[in-house]
């Protein structure tokens, strides 16, 4: 028997209550751009791995998967896909947080890995700021997947 949902005002479940601290809030200071792009980067991990648990897979081929998305490479080409359809203060927040990215792995292409951290600087403000607008660029992204 399906439970339904609690009423308005009602307080959590205990089974619950561990979820509550995970529904996004704006944080009481302001987050830099390195703090928004660590969030951001769980942020598009979880919605990778939502996404790749869809279909029935392995757990190591979802794994590697997931992996492959959350590259920095990856995540550079998602950013140029969304380019055109962010908003200048978006693209300000890209800007600042690429500027801030460091050199990155040693082995790895310092300008991939700058592009990547805008990229999760702006899934973690979104996440927190305008969960609509993230739900839109990711849709955005799902419709016009190669």
């Amino acid at each position: 028997m399906a439970s339904s949902p609690p009423e308005a005002g009602a307080s959590p479940s205990p089974s619950s209550r561990w979820l509550a601290p995970l529904l996004p809030s704006a944080p009481q200071a302001e987050l830099g751009p390195l703090q928004l792009a660590w969030l951001g980067d769980a942020v598009w991990e979880l919605h990778q791995r939502l996404h790749h648990c869809q279909s029935p897979a392995r757990a190591r081929d979802m794994h590697r998967a997931v992996v492959a998305a959350v590259r920095a490479d990856a995540q550079a080409q998602v950013l140029q896909q969304l380019e055109p359809w962010l908003r200048e203060p978006e693209r300000d927040l890209v800007r600042r947080a690429r500027n801030r990215a460091g050199q990155g792995p040693r082995r790895g292409d310092a300008q991939a890995y700058g592009l990547a951290t805008g990229f999760e600087a702006l899934v973690g403000w979104l996440f927190l700021q305008d969960p609509t607008r993230l739900v839109e660029l990711l849709n955005h992204l799902k419709e016009n997947a190669p």
